[in-house]
């Protein structure tokens, strides 16, 4: 519990003491500092609330009702152009300022850096929309005890309980995209998804996975590729799946710029979309317009779920609590020239069979004046095809 008022009652070295930890560490607690393990901030807390220490938060929804944070993993891809539309568009009919933060996540894992958060809180920010790879535990103990409201778009991980998040129905569009291939005929499906870890991810597989059951399908393992939502290793990804000794006619690839290099590798095979194979995408973003051929993809409502996020923020912001945590915006299936009917491979051109008054076995090569290798030799014949 944060309490806040004047400040009385025990100093902050008698905190310190309690807790076991020196006066400095005790005040980075008290100011919000990031540079705090769990488990120390956790004791000096305790001992704040045991001792009835008072202190005010250093953030005060009242000094700027008007400002909220958008905080966002890079602004050089249209994903990101998507939700700040979302976001601005709410924002303005909310009559709120966005501030935008961008490339904080250089740390590993793709968490804001140190002293971000310090930043947010002398900026003096209402609330705060988190559209990152995912938050550290002090960093929500951080916004918890600075009584700061946040709402996730996205998120990668399960948030803790409590924590409000806005994300797409993404296993119901996994099915719809893997049943408008098998609806095309197509059986030997593949899937290249994001991050094995990230729920957007897993629930597209699994999507695509209960779709093959419901039609009788097995799902083959090696047909399975993670291309981490990264154009080039999507390619490599094509590639390694073109490599099989069965190859798939129709790839359901998790992400529309992934579906990009899976374009590139089958180009480079020397094989044509959708002709010898088929491809849908995830996101519905200006790239499945621009590919050549467009791109059949599973549209996923970014600037929608921005809005949304923006939306809840601003009720938490007046003090009311959403119904739910967990908000998820339907996605549909939008057919470009991506996908079409399977064509089974068209039988061999070479000499299969032979037949007249005797038979001719293993034709293996026909050569010039009509040289037939391991099946004797047949003059004046320039091409094969059946002799009687």
């Amino acid at each position: 519990m944060v309490r806040t008022g004047s400040v009385a009652g025990p100093t902050l070295a008698v905190v310190a003491r309690e807790a076991g930890v020196s006066v400095p560490t005790a005040s980075k607690v008290v100011n919000g500092r990031e540079d705090v393990a769990p488990e120390t901030r956790r004791r000096v807390t305790e001992a704040l609330d045991r001792l009835g220490y008072v202190r005010r938060p250093r953030f005060d929804a009242v000094k700027s009702p008007g400002l909220v944070d958008l905080v966002v993993h890079s602004l050089e891809n249209s994903w990101s152009g998507s939700i700040l539309h979302g976001v601005e568009e709410a924002a303005h009919d909310a009559g709120l300022e966005v501030v935008v933060s961008a490339g904080l996540t250089r740390t590993r894992g793709g968490r804001p850096e140190r002293g971000w958060l310090d930043k947010l809180s002398t900026r003096g920010s209402s609330g705060v929309l988190f559209n990152l790879s995912e938050l550290t535990a002090s960093q929500y103990a951080w916004l918890d005890q600075h009584r700061i409201p946040f709402v996730l778009i996205d998120p990668v991980l399960e948030p803790p309980p409590g924590v409000v998040s806005v994300g797409a129905a993404n296993w119901h569009g996994g099915v719809t995209a893997t049943e408008h291939l098998l609806s095309l005929g197509h059986e030997r499906i593949a899937v290249i998804a994001g991050y094995r870890r990230k729920m957007c991810s897993t629930a597209r597989v699994a999507g695509y996975r209960s779709a093959l059951a419901a039609a009788g399908l097995r799902h083959r393992p090696e047909y399975l590729r993670y291309g981490n939502f990264d154009e080039s290793a999507a390619h490599r990804r094509m590639l390694e799946l073109l490599d099989l000794p069965e190859p798939p006619t129709a790839v359901f690839v998790c992400s529309d710029r992934m579906a990009l290099g899976a374009y590139r590798a089958l180009a480079e095979r020397g094989l044509s979309v959708p002709d010898d194979v088929s491809v849908v995408g995830f996101d519905d973003l200006p790239e499945a317009h621009w590919a050549s051929p467009a791109l059949t993809t599973v549209r996923q409502p970014l600037a929608e779920m921005a809005a949304t996020a923006m939306r809840l923020l601003v009720r938490m912001m007046a003090g009311e609590q959403p119904e739910g945590t967990r908000t998820e915006l339907s996605t549909r299936l939008v057919v470009r020239a991506s996908t079409a009917p399977h064509r089974p491979a068209p039988p061999s051109r070479g000499v299969e069979r032979i037949a007249g008054t005797g038979r001719i076995e293993e034709a293996a090569r026909i050569e010039g004046a009509g040289r037939i290798e391991g099946a004797g030799r047949i003059e004046g014949v320039g091409r094969v095809g059946r002799i009687e």
